[in-house]
């Protein structure tokens, strides 16, 4: 960020990251200065000027330059920080609605720590945080998602956080039989409700569904990450991987205006675009994007609400199950069933 901005620093944003700065060296121990520069968008040269002004009130924090150098607070300081604003104090409580917790077992300890947090609030704040808590409910689970397998994620847990490997057995969607794995744990993520282990298996990520481990085991070997890769860093390019997967087969549908609205969220994951829809006709062109032909027998579920218009593989397995429905349950009735 420009040296310019620095010098117009209003005294709340510089108070404000004063505050940062020592929380975060309070957390981390030592931080690079560039760490500290590129966390709270300045110049390293303001992050020096940061830590003098920290200094010169008294707070014990000093500066080594070099290679392994960094800025550092003198061993043993710790301050209790309450000077949480309104908002800061309302996103915490909303936090508690998260639900993430409960899985990780952590029920009773994020409790006891908003008690904390609630204390140490300053008294003007605390009516608020409490209404929030009371007023907003996250529930990540979407609708109708049917029940969830018990998910133990304490081995895995016991795994991330002691950064030991991990044996496997895990079982791939579509497949009967579970294989085998030893991989390098990187963390953890909450996906729509969804618990994802992250992992290098081989040098390279992958991710692994928490409810499709049969069995993990933790291993005395010391995990072994690629130097300077986070749990984020992988996250993000195997999130895309998923997202940005190329379809191969393009499928153009007709869909009647009544049933829009639910085709659109259903299939948004497979729209190629926005649909063509001018306010008034009866049908609604729309473009979807498949890996498999087969995969398209999902649409099945709309009916005659949904016409395929191409192309004719797509159809032709649509009519091929179809005609198989149709044949199993005439089958049932000749049998008096």
């Amino acid at each position: 960020m420009p040296e310019t901005f620095a010098r117009r620093d209003s005294g709340a944003v510089k108070s404000d990251r004063l505050l940062s700065i020592l929380l975060l060296l309070q957390t981390r121990g030592r931080v690079p200065a560039h760490e500290l520069a590129d966390r709270l968008e300045v110049s390293v040269r303001t992050i020096y000027r940061d830590v003098e002004a920290l200094s010169a009130s008294g707070v014990p924090v000093y500066a080594e330059r070099g290679r392994h150098g960094g800025i550092e607070l003198l061993a043993g300081f710790r301050t209790d920080v309450t000077g949480l604003t309104a908002d800061e104090s309302r996103a915490l409580f909303i936090l508690a609605a998260q639900g993430a917790h409960a899985a990780l077992g952590l029920d009773a300890a994020l409790g006891s720590a908003l008690r904390k947090v609630m204390a140490a609030l300053p008294a003007p704040y605390r009516p608020a945080a409490e209404v929030t808590s009371r007023r907003i409910l996250v529930d990540a689970t979407r609708w109708k998602g049917g029940p969830q397998p018990v998910v133990d994620l304490g081995t895995l847990q016991d795994a991330v956080f002691a950064d030991r490997r991990l044996r496997l057995r895990y079982r791939h969607s579509g497949e009967q039989e579970a294989r085998t794995y030893t991989v390098d744990p990187y963390g953890l993520v909450s996906k729509a409700g969804v618990w994802y282990l992250v992992a290098d298996r081989r040098t390279k990520p992958q991710l692994f569904r928490a409810d499709r481990v049969q069995s993990a085991t933790v291993l005395d070997d010391a995990v072994k990450r690629r130097p300077g890769v986070e749990l984020a860093d992988v996250w993000e390019v195997l999130r895309r991987q998923v997202e940005e997967r190329p379809g191969g087969l393009d499928v153009t549908v007709r869909v009647r205006r009544d049933r829009l609205d639910m085709f659109l969220r259903l299939n948004a994951s497979q729209l190629a675009g926005l649909p063509d829809d001018d306010g008034e006709s009866e049908w609604v062109t729309a473009r979807l994007s498949y890996g498999v032909v087969r995969e398209a027998r999902a649409l099945l579920a709309f009916t005659d609400r949904v016409e395929v218009l191409s192309p004719p593989e797509v159809r032709a397995e649509l009519a091929a199950a179809a005609a198989s429905v149709t044949d199993l349950y005439q089958r049932v009735g000749e049998r008096g069933l």
